[in-house]
């Protein structure tokens, strides 16, 4: 994750696009730095930055069709995986940057939107009926696809929801010299209403970096 030193992780409310640009670039360098099978971001950073803003087109499926995880391509080896609970996004093709898409859905979904699914090749499995449960995903994760390491990207949120989980082992954070005060703005993580939450999390620094244009790159990694 990158943020600014006020915790904020939404460069759209920066309102300098030659700030966002040279911070997007920091983010991807050393993004590159870390091996990992797959990445994880939620409905709406995946809605923003990788499907286009393409709309679903459901069809009906000859059939019902089980609540059951589908693979839709075998041989993959890298994998980006959409956090949709409600079965919201569109896509173009079952991938994005050459990493397979799996979709985490819950129960609820329709079969209408599972055959879209299908039809396009993308994978998807459940975790919850109507709530989602990351212990549950992870499991499968590791059970149907060659994963071993999951690199989450956000949003908030969903960086969250793991954190209250107990589910993240390590945190890469890219500290941008930048104050944004935007109220009501996520920051890097954010454990919704409906969760319960549970304490502090403690962490442990393991690194501290000052990289060019007065950027900070830390990691910590996280006591379970």
């Amino acid at each position: 994750m990158m943020s600014s030193v006020d915790g904020k992780i939404l460069s759209a409310n920066w309102q300098d696009q030659q700030l966002t640009d040279t911070f997007a670039g920091y983010f991807e360098k050393y993004h590159e730095t870390f091996t990992s099978q797959a990445w994880m971001c939620g409905r709406v950073t995946m809605e923003r930055d990788f499907s286009g803003g393409t709309q679903p087109a459901p069809q009906t499926p000859p059939q019902p069709i089980a609540r059951e995880p589908y693979v839709g391509n075998k041989a993959a080896t890298s994998f980006a995986i959409a956090v949709d609970a409600h079965g919201k996004l569109g896509w173009d093709t079952n991938e994005t940057g050459g990493d397979h898409i799996i979709e985490v859905l819950t129960e609820q979904v329709s079969d209408e939107y599972l055959y879209y699914l299908q039809q396009k090749g993308i994978s998807y499995l459940f975790a919850g009926k109507t709530e989602l449960d990351f212990g549950a995903a992870l499991e499968q994760l590791a059970a149907l696809f060659p994963i071993q390491t999951l690199m989450l990207e956000g949003g908030g949120h969903l960086n969250g929801s793991l954190l209250n989980a107990g589910l993240i082992d390590e945190l890469s954070l890219l500290l941008l010299p930048i104050a944004d005060g935007t109220p009501m703005s996520p920051t890097t993580f954010e454990v919704s209403d409906y969760l319960h939450k549970g304490p502090a999390t403690r962490l442990h620094l393991t690194q501290v970096q000052q990289l060019d244009n007065d950027v900070v790159w830390l990691k910590y990694r996280f006591e379970h």
